[in-house]
């Protein structure tokens, strides 16, 4: 199926630049537990039993790290490079916890474009509301081919 004429691919290699970024504001809210957890089907306690966490050094129940990706990966999808793009390679470190009901501001910088390859590399960082980093790592994507 083609896009249709309301849909664009994103960005092709030629118009990206270094030091181009997005930055997304996320509040992890009960809907996009359940969501992940209905997906999933990961019954882990940290993530979702409030008397079990505080029983834990984390003392609150945590947000799953694929969740975090899965923002990250959207926002290559969405924005940076965009639609049609196709993410290679990922590495990804969690610093510090997220917990539930926190806000995450997540930033993604293009940092290297190599022509050869025909890829780029993305920094990304996330930093929830106390401006701890919680989220860190690179993406390496390969932006849309556009049809002829």
């Amino acid at each position: 199926m083609l896009l249709d004429k309301k849909r664009k691919l994103g960005k092709q290699l030629e118009e990206l630049s270094v030091g181009e970024s997005i930055q997304l504001t996320e509040k992890i809210e009960d809907k996009d537990l359940l969501l992940y957890l209905g997906i999933t089907n990961d019954n882990n306690p940290l993530y979702i039993q409030h008397d079990y966490a505080a029983q834990t050094a984390y003392e609150k129940p945590v947000v799953p790290t694929v969740m975090l990706i899965g923002i990250v990966t959207s926002a290559v999808s969405k924005y940076l490079p965009g639609a049609g793009s196709y993410i290679r390679e990922q590495s990804f470190q969690f610093p510090k916890p997220l917990y539930h009901y926190e806000t995450v501001q997540i930033q993604l910088i293009v940092e290297q474009i190599d022509l050869v390859s025909r890829d780029i590399i993305v920094r990304v960082e996330g930093i929830n509301s106390n401006e701890e980093i919680v989220l860190e790592g690179t993406v390496i994507a390969v932006p849309p081919i556009h049809p002829k």
